[in-house]
């Protein structure tokens, strides 16, 4: 798959299904909550900062944080964890705080049960270009 590199981006109030979202810097940042994947209706596209999606590498979406960012998500249910590169927007669901790629959602254990519960901690600004 072709690589594009993308660009730092943090991006102004925004509003989805009835919902306003305010993109900032939160270097504290630690909350739990509910996961869910996305993979095959995205494959290839753009995410929100330029980059390519790929499904079976390991990134995530999140509705504030910077992008491109960095962060350690821990499965609660199985404690298995993994440091992942944030660099879209979403996920748009009441209940959900950060949306995992395929490879993510099975790296934590949790691709076929389809959501989990899950903490996010942000570690910081990730490099551009992967």
């Amino acid at each position: 798959m072709k690589t594009r590199r993308g660009v730092y981006k943090l991006g102004n109030p925004y509003r989805v299904a009835g919902r306003t979202y305010v993109p900032r810097h939160e270097p504290d940042y630690d909350r739990s909550g509910i996961a869910s994947w996305y993979g095959d209706d995205f494959h290839g596209r753009l995410t929100s900062n330029g980059e390519v999606f790929d499904m079976h590498q390991i990134s995530a979406a999140h509705p504030t944080l910077p992008l491109p960012s960095m962060v350690r998500v821990t499965n609660l249910e199985n404690g298995t964890s993994v440091v992942l590169r944030v660099n879209d927007r979403g996920p748009f669901v009441h209940d959900r705080i950060i949306d995992l790629s395929r490879a993510a959602a099975d790296r934590l254990g949790f691709r076929t049960k389809g959501t989990a519960k899950v903490r996010v901690t942000y570690i910081g600004p990730a490099n551009l270009g992967g």
